[in-house]
């Protein structure tokens, strides 16, 4: 399937659509709907999935993406075993399928318009993908990387703005900020993140 095309259509006026690409519908629809509780002054539209490439079917009603947004939860789920009463740990499948999406996202979109979403990094023991092989991913896509509890309102809430600010600029609705320099400002946004958690 071909890869999804960042300048293959026109922007939207006054108007910016993000892509949230993630395997935990809950988180995504709670991020989704504090960005939407945010006043901007223009309209945003939010698209969710669970991995790429998008079905090709629906492309002809499919908005122009300005930016998309990979949420990665680190974070193991533990199970019960209720035949040897034992928990165990299934590690999550997120890290892998974003991995394998990423291959189906044009080269420009690397350009200022991407972005991952670390979800779960707080609590330490309970990771299931060191947070280092997240970083060194961004790395490899020239891409920033940001940190959110999602069941933390206020740091949700806090995550929700700053998304919402790259939207803007990566939509061309900040005169003078291109995504592109905005990204690369951006870029190391996690080393102060790493000393937290020494």
């Amino acid at each position: 399937m071909a890869a999804l095309a960042a300048f293959a259509k026109l922007p939207a006026i006054n108007s910016a659509t993000v892509l949230l690409v993630g395997t935990n519908e809950d988180f995504q629809e709670q991020l989704a709907e504090t960005m939407l509780k945010e006043k901007e002054d223009f309209k945003i539209n939010i698209h969710l999935t669970r991995s790429l490439p998008l079905p090709a079917e629906r492309d002809h009603i499919r908005p122009r993406i300005d930016l998309i947004v990979f949420m990665i939860n680190v974070k193991s789920k533990y199970s019960f075993n209720y035949h040897t009463g034992c928990f165990f740990i299934c590690f999550s499948t997120s890290f892998k399928d974003i991995e394998s999406s990423l291959l189906h996202v044009d080269a420009n979109f690397f350009l200022g318009k991407v972005c991952f979403l670390v979800i779960g990094a707080c609590e330490m023991n309970q990771i299931s993908v060191d947070v280092d092989t997240v970083l060194k991913l961004a790395d490899c896509y020239c891409s920033p990387v940001l940190f959110c509890e999602v069941e933390c309102e206020n740091t949700r809430i806090s995550t929700a703005r700053q998304l919402l600010r790259m939207l803007q600029i990566c939509a061309g609705h900040v005169s003078g900020v291109s995504a592109l320099s905005f990204s690369s400002l951006m870029g190391r946004s996690y080393i102060d993140y790493s000393s937290i958690m020494e």
